[in-house]
């Protein structure tokens, strides 16, 4: 079993930056591949940015060149860089790690854009 705790969201300016942590207890996520979420009330969990346990990052459309996911194995910690934000980017996002049909998720951070 994994557990993952979230940390460093809160109330932003648009253009502004935040970083969110994800720490992870119960096992290592060396072999794990990590993700951020992020979901609106009435809407589906939206895919932010991922990182396979092989290194891999990939990104949603919405935050390319925004967003930068890394994790810290020797931690057992994930993160996500977040600038230059936008009103849209208000949600609950998430953390999520995945190993082989294993899945877990942490309960979230609220992130709020607001002039």
């Amino acid at each position: 079993q994994v557990q993952l705790v979230e940390s460093g969201g809160g109330l932003v300016q648009p253009g502004g930056s935040l970083r969110l942590t994800c720490v992870a207890s119960g096992s290592s996520l060396r072999l794990y591949d990590v993700a951020w979420f992020r979901q609106v009330p009435g809407n589906q969990r939206e895919l932010v940015a991922s990182f396979t346990s092989l290194f891999i990052k990939s990104y949603g459309d919405p935050v390319k060149g925004r967003f930068t996911i890394s994790r810290d194995n020797s931690k057992n910690m994930v993160y996500l860089q977040m600038s230059s934000l936008k009103p849209e980017d208000t949600a609950v996002y998430y953390c999520n790690a995945v190993f082989r049909s294993d899945i877990f998720w942490g309960r979230g951070t609220q992130v709020t854009v607001s002039s």
